[in-house]
């Protein structure tokens, strides 16, 4: 970094040619400060959704506690975990749960889960539903066969 010298009352300065030097411990102290935001944001977030995946509210509830958030963040977000705090976590996992059961009984077109006996066996009904032909079926019990668990 060049440095220039600034003659002010009979003295030279060090003066820097515009760029800011920051010091450790403002680095630190930022750093801090930004890792505080993110947490905050991050719980603001799962309030959020919280509220508004919640069916036991009203909707004009749920707008006092929006506007709440909005006139006094922080201490709105420690009193709404206050209050319903203890529910959150059940929420979510009921959520999560529903859409894990959701994806559980998709029906899958693949018969990786199935046992090479309930593949012969799905494609012997198909067939006989009239659904695949003979050549499909030889086709489905071989593969079944030979890829089955």
């Amino acid at each position: 970094m060049r440095a220039r010298f600034v003659e002010t009352s009979g003295s030279h300065t060090r003066k820097a040619d515009s760029m800011a030097v920051l010091s450790l411990a403002n680095l630190l102290w930022s750093l801090l400060i930004l890792f505080f935001m993110i947490v905050y944001f991050i719980m603001l977030y799962q309030v959020i959704v919280d509220l508004f995946h919640r069916h036991d509210l009203s909707g004009p509830k749920k707008a006092a506690w929006f506007v709440f958030w909005l006139v006094v963040p922080i201490i709105s977000l420690i009193a709404y975990l206050y209050v319903h705090g203890d529910g959150i976590a059940q929420r979510t996992f009921d959520r999560t749960g529903k859409g894990q059961a959701a994806l559980d009984t998709y029906d899958r077109p693949s018969d990786y889960n199935r046992s090479a006996a309930a593949q012969i066996e799905h494609s012997k009904r198909l067939l006989e539903a009239g659904v695949i032909g003979q050549e499909e079926y030889d086709k489905l019990k071989g593969h079944a066969l030979e890829y089955g668990a």
